[in-house]
């Protein structure tokens, strides 16, 4: 198991990086290919993906990024591609926060999570993962409020996936999302 990788960036291209670690030359996977630069030195903690038809390495510029990586792929249904696609577009501490407070919409803009993975994400991983605050249905309770003033799913949905407060009680979401809906 190769836990981390230190060398320079030689190449890159839309999803990896090919890393020189003294004249051994390693194509890892990576989450957010423009934080990469041909020459740069870095340090890629590593997960080691084996299975029977293909084999390769999955990159990470944090240790709390693996840790959020390898809960995910626990998920059933989410592969090793998928989760790191996924943490493309975010943070892990968003991915978390999310999770603590429910929160499917914010994980279903996602690339490669839809409604029924972002939902078994929360059923698999509410609870497990620390560090993370929030209050449970929160965001279900403000999408049913929505739906009842007359607002239609995909709004709800595109106004909830850009707010991700798991600190905030229903009202106070409630008053955020309305203000956003209005804008």
């Amino acid at each position: 198991m190769i836990f981390y990788l230190k060398g320079h960036v030689v190449f890159k291209d839309k999803d990896s990086v090919v890393i020189d670690v003294h004249d051994v030359a390693y194509q890892v996977l990576v989450s957010h290919i423009d934080s990469f630069k041909v020459g740069d030195e870095i340090v890629l903690y590593t997960y080691s993906v084996v299975r029977e038809d293909e084999e390769y390495l999955v990159g990470f510029s944090s240790l709390e990024e693996k840790s959020v990586f390898l809960s995910l792929i626990k998920v059933k249904g989410l592969g090793p591609k998928t989760a790191i696609n996924a943490l493309s577009t975010t943070t892990p501490d968003l991915v978390l926060q999310a999770i603590a407070s429910n929160n499917v919409a914010y994980l279903k803009k996602l690339p490669g999570i839809g409604a029924k993975a972002a939902a078994q994400i929360i059923l698999d991983l509410k609870g497990q993962l620390t560090g993370t605050k929030g209050n449970p249905g929160v965001y279900d309770e403000v999408y049913d409020a929505l739906k009842e003033l007359g607002y239609k799913g995909a709004a709800i949905d595109r106004v909830l996936s850009s707010i991700n407060e798991p600190d905030l009680d229903a009202e106070q979401l409630l008053r955020v999302a309305l203000s956003k809906m209005r804008k």
